[in-house]
């Protein structure tokens, strides 16, 4: 039997913005980069669905999100771990 190697998981930095789901938290990740032309410094914003089975992510936590099968409709993700805890 021949074993598979499964491809390396993503992982994206962000802060929770919403706890108001059961199990489901809302993932606000930065991306800055600069514009190809314009040399401009662009701050852009993405929301992402997270699982967290244990419901230890808050509203304002910094937490590490890595990519999954598809649990849902809208949810690709998991919080791999909370970094920083909101005060």
């Amino acid at each position: 039997m021949q074993e598979q190697k499964r491809a390396k998981r993503s992982l994206l930095t962000g802060t929770v913005v919403s706890d108001k789901m059961n199990k489901t938290r809302v993932v606000r990740v930065l991306r800055v980069f600069k514009h190809p032309l314009y040399e401009k410094i662009v701050r852009s914003y993405k929301k992402y669905y997270a699982h967290d089975e244990l419901g230890q992510s808050k509203i304002g936590d910094t937490v590490e999100i890595m990519s999954t099968r598809p649990l849902s409709k809208l949810k690709r993700w998991r919080v791999y771990r909370v970094v920083t805890k909101n005060k």
